[in-house]
């Protein structure tokens, strides 16, 4: 039997879009570590992203004492509106969902978590629809994490960032390059999280990236693992493990 419980709701976007939302959180009011809240950012919609994807660390996370928030951004599961390529207009849901944590759940300090890539069939299929070319190099299109990482500093309650799997490399940049420097100009601390094997962010390139970062930058490599294997069920406790000595440190 589970220790944690999930309610669900629906948030409207300052344009419109009601997000489906989830809050997992434990049984008991008084497990509640403290009033810190996790909003946990999914994969890019175009490519089958949906906080299904994140309930494994939602759930973890809620099992350890912390309220932690899922929630659809526009155009994927039951949300409304419209998902775009770029991921900008999905800033307002990232903004929405934290005004209503702060508004319903009695909080001031929230923890953006950004998630990593859709599915690697609609990927490849979409690279092959912008280029119609089936040569063309995959380009990273995870969108979870630039879409967290340019609302950390929109939102003053947010204390933190957690990236798993930012997309600084070369043919991402092409549409999310935009993003970059939101969250490398940040003051706020900031844990990246990355497998060895990417794919589609060399070590180097993060390393690269990280060194022109603003305020403090933590980094955790994990060793054999891939850009899309980080997304699966078998990380799931292995991100809340990291996730947790973060939150300690805020």
């Amino acid at each position: 039997m589970s220790n944690y419980t999930v309610e669900s709701t629906k948030v409207e976007t300052s344009d419109g879009a009601k997000l489906h939302t989830r809050l997992f959180k434990p049984i008991e009011e008084g497990d509640v570590k403290d009033n810190l809240v996790i909003v946990l950012v999914h994969p890019f919609s175009i490519l089958g992203g949906c906080q299904a994807l994140l309930k494994g660390i939602a759930a973890g996370l809620a099992e350890k004492g912390y309220k932690a928030v899922t929630f659809d951004m526009r155009g994927a599961g039951k949300s409304t509106g419209r998902a775009t390529l770029t991921g900008f207009a999905e800033i307002k849901d990232v903004i929405a969902v934290c005004k209503w944590v702060c508004g319903n759940l009695s909080s001031d300090r929230i923890l953006l978590v950004g998630s990593s890539a859709g599915k690697f069939n609609a990927l490849w299929e979409l690279i092959r629809m912008l280029d119609g070319d089936d040569d063309y190099w995959i380009c990273e299109l995870s969108v979870g994490a630039p879409i967290a990482g340019s609302a950390v500093d929109e939102i003053k309650e947010a204390v933190g960032y957690v990236s798993i799997g930012y997309p600084f490399g070369m043919f991402a940049s092409i549409l999310f390059g935009r993003h970059h420097k939101a969250v490398l100009n940040s003051p706020k601390p900031k844990l990246f999280v990355m497998g060895t094997r990417d794919g589609f962010t060399s070590v180097k390139q993060l390393q690269n990236k990280l060194s022109s970062a603003v305020g403090r930058v933590e980094t955790h490599l994990i060793e054999g693992a891939s850009h899309f294997q980080m997304e699966g069920p078998e990380f799931d406790n292995q991100m809340v493990n990291l996730i947790l000595p973060f939150i300690s440190s805020l």
